[in-house]
């Protein structure tokens, strides 16, 4: 369906993006994708980094903590009280 896109189609969807979001607004938009596009290049180059400087898994030693469970914190007004996350709540109709 979209395997021959040529000039003309491509000239014809940018204008009608300039006509959309205006001409004032796509270079701000264009510079936030950069800075967007800089920032996740930068965080999955630090993931790659630290990854690499760990030692394997079946050296580190396995400690096993139980976490408790989370609770949702309603907004005042809403219901009267927490409850865990994940736990049906039968009294409620």
């Amino acid at each position: 369906m979209f395997g021959k896109l040529g000039w003309p189609e491509i000239i014809l969807i940018l204008v009608v993006v300039v006509l959309l979001f205006g001409a004032k607004r796509l270079p701000d938009t264009a510079r936030a994708l950069g800075r967007s596009l800089r920032i996740l290049k930068s965080e999955t180059k630090a993931m790659k980094e630290d990854g690499a400087g760990e030692a394997p898994a079946s050296d580190k030693t396995a400690k096993t903590t139980e976490t408790p469970p989370r609770t949702i914190q309603a907004a005042p007004g809403d219901v009267s009280e927490a409850r865990p996350v994940g736990e049906p709540d039968h009294n409620r109709r």
